[in-house]
C-alpha cells in the first residue's frame, strides 16, 4: 500500500496565516508585524529565539476558540524590523506601544512567552506592569540555572537532503525529544524562521536576564516545561528560581516533551496552559 501523500509544510503556514488578521505597529526604523486570530479577551504569545508567529502553529487554533490570540513577531525576528537598540529596554517600549495601540481599552492582557520570548515577557511586564495581568513562561533561560547539553550540526555549506537532515538532528540537539516530533513542519519552521532572524539573544538571556526582572514583576505567575527540556532542563533548579520571588507560582511539567514544548506535545500544552490561566 503506498503511503498517503504528507501535507505541504507551507500550506500549513499559509492557511493558518491565511485566518489572520495582520497589524503593524512602529518598530525601530520600520514595523513590528503582528497576527490576530478569533474572538474574546487577549492573549498574547511571543515566540523564542531565531523563530517567530510560528512557534506557535500547533496551539492559535485552541486557543482562538476563545481568545483573542495575538501573537507578534518580536523585534529582529520574522517580518518585524528590528527595535532601535537591541536590548530588553528598547524591545520593551516597542512592544508596550504596540499593545496599546491594539489592544487598548482591552489591557492589561494575559501574556505566554516561550523560551527567550519569556525572558522578553518578563521584562514587558516588570517594565509596564499596567500591560500584563497574568504571566505564563514555558521553558525560560534567565534564571542563572546551568544549562544542559545542547549539540548543534554546522549549517554552513550544505544544502538540499544533507542540509535537512541537519536541521532535523538540530531540532532533536535543541528543541524537540521525540524523532516523530522532527517532522517535515519542524525543520519547515526551523529553516524558514533561522533565515530570517536578526537579532541574536544570547546575552538577552543568559545567565540571569529573567532573573533581574522577576522581581518587579506583579503579574500572577506561571510556568510550564518540557519534561525533557535540553537547554534548561525542568529538574536543575527552574522552578526553586522562580519561586525566590513568586512563592504562589503555579509550575506545571509536560510529560514526553523538550524544550518546543507546544509544538510537540501541543494538546497537554494547550490544556495546561487554559488550566493555568484560568487559575491564577
Amino acid at each position: 500500500m503506498l503511503n498517503p501523500p504528507q501535507p505541504d509544510p507551507a500550506a500549513i503556514v499559509a492557511d493558518v496565516e491565511s485566518r489572520s488578521r495582520r497589524f503593524e505597529t512602529p518598530c525601530g526604523d520600520g514595523m513590528m508585524v503582528w497576527h490576530a486570530w478569533g474572538a474574546g479577551p487577549p492573549l498574547v504569545l511571543m515566540h523564542g529565539s531565531h523563530g517567530s508567529w510560528t512557534h506557535w502553529i500547533r496551539n492559535i487554533d485552541a486557543f482562538a476558540a476563545t481568545r483573542t490570540v495575538w501573537v507578534p513577531d518580536i523585534p529582529g525576528h520574522g517580518d518585524s524590523a528590528s527595535a532601535e537598540r537591541d536590548d530588553h529596554e528598547a524591545i520593551s517600549v516597542v512592544i508596550a506601544a504596540g499593545l496599546r495601540e491594539l489592544i487598548g481599552g482591552e489591557l492589561p492582557v494575559d501574556l505566554i512567552g516561550f523560551s527567550f520570548g519569556g525572558v522578553a515577557a518578563g521584562h514587558l511586564a516588570a517594565r509596564h506592569p499596567d500591560l500584563v495581568r497574568r504571566l505564563i513562561l514555558v521553558g525560560t533561560g534567565g534564571l542563572d540555572t546551568p544549562m544542559g547539553d545542547v549539540r548543534l550540526q554546522r549549517l554552513r555549506g550544505l544544502e538540499g537532503d544533507e542540509r535537512r537532515e541537519a536541521v532535523r538532528l538540530n531540532l532533536l540537539g535543541l528543541l524537540l525529544h521525540n524523532e516523530a516530533a522532527a517532522d517535515a513542519l519542524a525543520i519547515y519552521l526551523q529553516e524558514t524562521n533561522i533565515a530570517r532572524a536578526r537579532l541574536t539573544p544570547h546575552d538577552l538571556v543568559l545567565p540571569d536576564q529573567l532573573l533581574k526582572a522577576l522581581p518587579r514583576v506583579t503579574a500572577s505567575l506561571g510556568a510550564i516545561w518540557g519534561e525533557q527540556d535540553i537547554p534548561h532542563p525542568a529538574e536543575w533548579g527552574q522552578e526553586h528560581a522562580l519561586r525566590r520571588t513568586h512563592p504562589d507560582l503555579l509550575f506545571r511539567i509536560i510529560p514526553d516533551a523538550g524544550h518546543w514544548v507546544m509544538y510537540e506535545q501541543a494538546e497537554a500544552f494547550n490544556r495546561t496552559a487554559l488550566e493555568l490561566l484560568a487559575a491564577l
